[in-house]
């Protein structure tokens, strides 16, 4: 028998197999640590002002807290398979947890923004390998019938931990401050680490294969991620090919990925295992994950962006109003996970996605008036959306791989879902910069000099203002030019949420693609 033999029937698990007690207390540890580095790409997004204030950062460079994170964790994703194999789940895993938690204490202790900078990416480097991990595990430890308890419970964590990111930051910051949206990582991060040298078994190190890693293969790989993760955040704001630098980052993301996919592509030992792509399922499961992206990370970005420059919502103000976001994902996980051993999964896609349809169709009828009641069933179907997506598209995609295929697929599948959410977020902001520019123009026509209904406002707030001082005129225009600017905002937003509507609507086009899994798997065969 060969060892590739001897490994897959090693990691496959037999079926209908009971739990074992310490691959369920190495998997819970594990999901924990997961937990801690996908809440860490979000956690920040709401405190950066006081981290800002904290380490004398300028306004342009503050945006690396979160930038320099999330361009070394996708590098790490892909990556994560070939270290699984060369150095075990069992060490890959601890030192990833060891690692963040000493980067995540760094980061708490910088005294200036190149510190920060170069701590967080460290931390989202090493953190980065514990995301793909955890689905692999999922579907080589575990026997079948137990991933309808399981999957909903990774489901869970990878999209609630993003979903509520910005409200825990909001108040560790607002109670203790910015130092402990890190030092939070410390003690839970060590348990992760103790507990997972100490609990996991599943497999052995192949340090014969670290003689055959394509260093430059590596190299390749970041530059084109590294590159490509820069030009989608900063793209927007920096209009894109107007700005040299985006210009030159897309030309070497290009180069670099043409080169990375060529030497990956004709190499003995690639560095990522691309065969996964041969699987029917995965390929589309692949395309319903990066779709899911943008649902999950643009959602959570747009409705704090209305929130916050709407209504001047403060952090925790923002993370009550969206807290109902995170209570309909957590009582609908044991329901995706039944349905999901019931229904065809493709039928559960569509249901997911046309969830999150109605529910921004719902909000792109936002007005500035709207308020928690408004946001009500926009936000609890995105939460139930989010789970019946997550919980089948992890299943269909990954399901039916073999173990050999499962490392390196599970990196790809979580890195489609993050460039989904990198993807949308530029053509968000895009979008929405555009259209706020032409809503812009057509109101400050509405409200030129001579339109009755505009000159008829600004008096009225002109006597309203004259009690309070004897610049009563010049605050009524300031207060006048805020409401265009809102209303503006406004009807921007309500187009972005129109344009995502269309999306939602339009991949369930793409169902027919994936092919009705077999009994008792998760996905398709070939």
């Amino acid at each position: 028998m060969s060892a590739a033999a001897t490994l897959t029937g090693a990691l496959q698990p037999p079926a209908n197999a009971g739990f074992n007690k310490r691959h369920l207390a190495a998997f819970l540890f594990m999901v924990f640590g997961m937990f801690m580095a996908i809440l860490d790409i979000q956690i920040v997004s709401s405190s950066l002002a006081e981290i800002q204030a904290g380490i004398s950062a300028s306004a342009d460079e503050i945006s690396w807290v979160q930038t320099a994170y999330l361009i070394a964790e996708v590098v790490m994703i892909p990556l994560s398979g070939m270290l699984s194999r060369i150095l075990s789940t069992r060490i890959l895993f601890t030192v990833s947890a060891i690692g963040f938690t000493a980067m995540s204490f760094m980061c708490a202790m910088s005294g200036s923004i190149n510190e920060m900078i170069v701590w967080r990416a460290l931390q989202g480097f090493v953190g980065g390998a514990m995301i793909p991990t955890v689905f692999a595990v999922t579907f080589t430890v575990f026997p079948a019938d137990k991933r309808v308890i399981i999957t909903p419970v990774i489901g869970l964590i990878a999209t609630l931990a993003p979903t509520i990111g910005p409200t825990v930051g909001g108040y560790l910051t607002d109670l203790f401050s910015w130092h402990w949206l890190f030092l939070i990582n410390v003690i839970p991060g060590i348990a992760v680490a103790i507990g997972a040298w100490l609990l996991i078994d599943f497999d052995k190190p192949d340090f014969k294969l670290a003689k055959t890693f394509d260093w430059a293969a590596l190299a390749l790989l970041a530059v084109f991620l590294g590159t490509l993760e820069y030009a989608l955040e900063e793209g927007p704001s920096e209009n894109w090919f107007e700005s040299r630098l985006i210009l030159s980052l897309v030309l070497i993301c290009v180069t670099s990925g043409m080169a990375f996919f060529w030497r990956v592509l004709t190499s003995d030992h690639p560095l990522v295992d691309f065969t996964a792509f041969k699987n029917r399922n995965f390929v589309s499961g692949s395309i319903f994950s990066f779709t899911m992206g943008i649902g999950l990370y643009g959602l959570t970005y747009l409705y704090p962006v209305y929130l916050a420059r709407v209504h001047n919502y403060s952090a925790l103000q923002i993370g009550e109003t969206l807290f109902v976001t995170g209570v309909a994902m957590f009582l609908t996980a044991p329901i995706a996970g039944r349905l999901s051993a019931k229904l065809d999964p493709r039928v559960m896609i569509g249901l997911g996605f046309v969830g999150f349809g109605i529910g921004t169709w719902m909000a792109s009828a936002v007005t500035v008036d709207w308020g928690y009641s408004e946001l009500l069933i926009p936000q609890i179907l995105r939460g139930v959306s989010l789970m019946l997506t997550m919980v089948t598209i992890t299943n269909v995609s990954l399901g039916t791989l073999s173990p050999m295929q499962m490392r390196g697929a599970s990196g790809l599948f979580n890195l489609t879902r993050n460039l989904g959410g990198a993807v949308g977020l530029a053509i968000i902001n895009t979008v929405m910069n555009d259209r706020m520019d032409l809503h812009l123009a057509r109101l400050r026509d509405a409200v030129s000099w001579g339109k009755p209904v505009a000159e008829s406002t600004l008096n009225n707030m002109t006597a309203a203002l004259a009690p309070l001082g004897s610049d009563a005129g010049a605050a009524a225009l300031s207060r006048l030019a805020g409401m265009v600017r809102r209303q503006a905002m406004t009807m921007a937003i309500a187009d972005v949420f129109l344009l995502l509507t269309m999306l939602f609507f339009g991949i369930i086009l793409l169902l027919p693609l994936m092919r009705k899994p077999s009994a008792g798997t998760g996905g398709s065969g070939h």
